[in-house]
């Protein structure tokens, strides 16, 4: 953009690209190497909902393969193709396309970019207090905190 903008508005450029994860181990923060995030809804000051512009980098995933038990979430494809894995299978993702998971739905989905170039896509979910991510190929819990999410094991035991 040429213009400066003031709040309400903003230029997504402005806002800080976050490539760190809040998986509770270096070995799983690894695996979601080449994903990175700008919270579009953090810098605008939203509270009910968060809305990420993200980007993965060829052969890079979004997140482990989860369902929320209150979190709606929804995905705008704006350029590139992704792979969308749920329990029923996989489907392409073309630019211009669209995903919504319901909360409590335990169809556990991710993205995989399987492409030779980048994808990026807006990421949008609501911030309902006590939901919970289950992660059905992982020994991996996440319960909403005030600020983010604690993880525990599949048992209960905190990592």
């Amino acid at each position: 953009m040429t213009t400066p903008l003031d709040l309400p508005a903003l230029d997504p450029a402005d806002v800080p690209l976050r490539t760190s994860s809040i998986y509770p181990t270096e070995a799983q923060r690894e695996r979601v190497k080449g994903r990175s995030k700008q919270a579009l809804g953090d810098a605008l000051g939203l509270q009910n909902f968060g809305v990420n512009l993200v980007r993965l980098e060829p052969g890079a995933i979004s997140a482990f393969r989860h369902w929320h038990t209150r979190q709606d979430e929804f995905i705008y494809v704006l350029e590139g193709e992704l792979t969308l894995v749920t329990e029923t299978g996989e489907q392409r993702l073309a630019a211009g396309t669209c995903a919504g998971f319901p909360a409590g739905q335990a169809d556990g989905h991710q993205l995989v970019n399987r492409s030779g170039r980048v994808a990026v896509y807006l990421e949008v979910g609501d911030r309902l207090p006590g939901d919970r991510a289950h992660y059905p190929e992982e020994d991996l819990e996440a319960h909403a905190t005030r600020a983010s999410y604690a993880f525990r094991h599949k048992d209960g035991t905190p990592y």
